[in-house]
């Protein structure tokens, strides 16, 4: 288990892309890091003996840590297992049968195999949404690795084509997301909290939904779902509640700042305007909504309007990696046949998998930059490979349209390295990818035909 940092740290001779207001690189700069904050940048920096450990990165883009604001830690064990279908018959033939076989010790395996795969591609954080049962086990593994984890059990006491494994009463649903409300929000240092997680509309009651609503600002925690992810669901959506998937959610309360909305891809010029006076934060998922033939979110739009849209992965059977990297390129690159060269710039995106990604967890006073008096989660990422020179003096293009995660070299989440070298230092590799195939092979042939 990962203790609070108490080795101090300082980083030498980067390339500092801090994402402060100024959005300043400094090269050949220093980061203090000191009880698992940032406590001094700067060039040359004079510490003395308060640093137990110095780590040279020449060459290398000291970076605040890249944070997801859409996975399913709970689907990583199915990944290419899903494949060649869109959302609603994904869901209801693939993930929710996979979903409900899981057990505490597959849900575990799963949630590893997905920390294990976060902290190398170089994230530090992620919004996660579990499935029905068994989210301690998500918890527990966040814990023991290291990881900053907001996330919270699916609820689901609607819909068709649900298994018998993922149905629940919506008192049943209520009962247990507040108690791991009390067991985990703001646990371990506040590394670990906790967020409402109501699956979609279609799997929702509307008595469900306006209770999360009124728990979330209660108990002043997050909600985190999907919406206007498809123009299947979206017109089914429609049929039921007799509105659009953002208007009907803003009418139960539940936009603002504190809700996170994956996917929007199929929006009203209303419901943009409603996501951008509330100031209710859109995760935009590229590979996702490709695979699933979902559709393009006009995310340049969007931010050009002053909505705040973050980047996520989302499942791994739906992408099929987790690798922040490849969502960045994805990014940058999609929208530029609609609105110009010039529409997603690298600083753009960087901000998005940063700063965006922080305000979709609620931290954003906390992570998402490297400033003074923020907690220390950072990533370390070597530019010296071949794919990547020349590098140019704008390292920030270098590294959204260039890296790669393979190019993560450190990560530091709470002052203490996670991954050093390349090298996890909380998961074994080979153990985690033994006990995933495991429980991935008995999950798989108990539910296919």
């Amino acid at each position: 288990m990962v203790k609070p940092a108490d080795v101090d740290l300082l980083l030498t001779n980067g390339t500092v892309v801090t994402m402060n207001r100024e959005r300043e690189v400094l090269v050949g700069a220093d980061v203090f890091i000191q009880d698992g904050r940032i406590a001094r940048i700067g060039r040359g920096l004079k510490v003395g003996g308060a640093a137990r450990r110095t780590l040279d990165v020449t060459g290398q883009v000291v970076m605040p840590g890249l944070i997801h604001g859409h996975i399913h830690a709970c689907q990583t064990l199915f990944r290419n297992h899903a494949d060649g279908m869109e959302l609603l018959d994904w869901l209801r033939e693939r993930i929710w049968p996979f979903e409900a076989a899981h057990d505490a010790d597959s849900m575990r395996a799963s949630a590893d195999l997905t920390f294990a795969e976060l902290i190398q591609s170089g994230a530090t954080a992620a919004l996660d949404m579990g499935s029905v049962r068994h989210y301690d086990a998500v918890f527990e593994s966040a814990r023991d690795c290291g990881f900053r984890l907001t996330g919270g059990k699916a609820m689901m006491d609607a819909g068709q084509g649900l298994p018998a494994g993922l149905r629940e009463t919506t008192k049943a649903s209520i009962s247990e997301s507040v108690a791991l409300l009390e067991r985990w929000h703001g646990t371990h240092g506040d590394r670990l909290r906790y967020a409402f997680a109501p699956r979609f509309v279609l799997s929702c009651s509307e008595p469900l939904l306006k209770q999360v609503a009124h728990l979330a600002r209660e108990k002043g925690v997050r909600v985190h779902t999907h919406a206007s992810e498809n123009a299947t669901e979206c017109d089914v959506v429609r049929q039921r509640v007799g509105q659009d998937n953002v208007a009907y959610f803003h009418s139960l309360g539940l936009t603002g700042p504190h809700v996170t909305l994956a996917h929007c891809v199929w929006l009203t010029a209303e419901e943009q305007r409603l996501l951008r006076e509330t100031g209710t934060v859109v995760c935009h998922c590229p590979s996702s909504n490709l695979k699933l033939a979902s559709g393009i979110a006009k995310v340049p739009e969007l931010m050009d309007a002053g909505v705040h849209v973050c980047l996520g992965a989302d499942g791994a059977p739906c992408n099929n990696n987790l690798d922040l990297f490849v969502e960045m390129r994805l990014a940058a690159l999609l929208h530029k046949p609609r609105v110009g060269p010039l529409g997603m710039p690298a600083l753009r995106v960087l901000e998005m998998a940063t700063l965006e990604g922080a305000r979709a967890l609620g931290l954003e006073a906390e992570v998402g930059s490297l400033e003074v008096g923020k907690r220390a989660d950072v990533t370390v990422v070597d530019l010296r490979g071949l794919h990547v020179t020349p590098v140019p003096r704008d390292v920030m293009g270098a590294l959204v349209h260039a890296a790669r995660s393979t190019d993560v070299s450190h990560v530091i989440i709470d002052g203490r390295p996670v991954l050093k070298d390349g090298k996890l230092l909380t998961l074994e590799p080979a153990e985690v990818a033994d006990n995933a195939r495991r429980h991935a092979s008995r999950i798989v042939e108990q539910v296919s035909p």
